[in-house]
């Protein structure tokens, strides 16, 4: 009886879909973690830090009207994917270490998913 319990929750498991990252829940993510301190549009003044749109696909802390990066961050070196900005949403300090962004880091996967997919489409 066991073994038919554990195969059922498997097959259940196995056929249900990953939850699709959002980028309507990105959207609100960023609204109450990053748009303090970041606009989503080129035409928008540098604020604290610089604007995110086209991000991805960008070189880190090379975003041309933000004159304020910090050295480790031009130091950084790495362009901007999906994969990049997930980790470094994550946890800024370890994956740039002397970074200036004080932000612990988004612990929730989901948020952190939707809001890389809310950021890539920022043009």
């Amino acid at each position: 009886m066991a073994r038919i319990l554990i195969a059922a929750a498997l097959a259940v498991l196995i056929s249900t879909p990953a939850l699709a990252a959002d980028a309507g829940a990105g959207s609100k993510v960023f609204k109450t973690q990053c748009a303090i301190c970041h606009a989503t549009s080129t035409s928008a003044a540098p604020g604290i830090g610089p604007s995110l749109a086209g991000v991805v696909g960008r070189k880190a802390g090379t975003q041309a009207a933000y004159k304020s990066y910090s050295p480790a961050m031009k130091a950084y070196g790495k362009v901007w994917s999906g994969v990049t900005l997930k980790a470094y949403i994550t946890n800024p300090a370890k994956v740039v270490p002397g970074n200036k962004m004080p932000f612990a880091g988004l612990k929730d996967a989901g948020q952190t998913d939707s809001l890389v997919e809310y950021l890539a489409g920022l043009r």
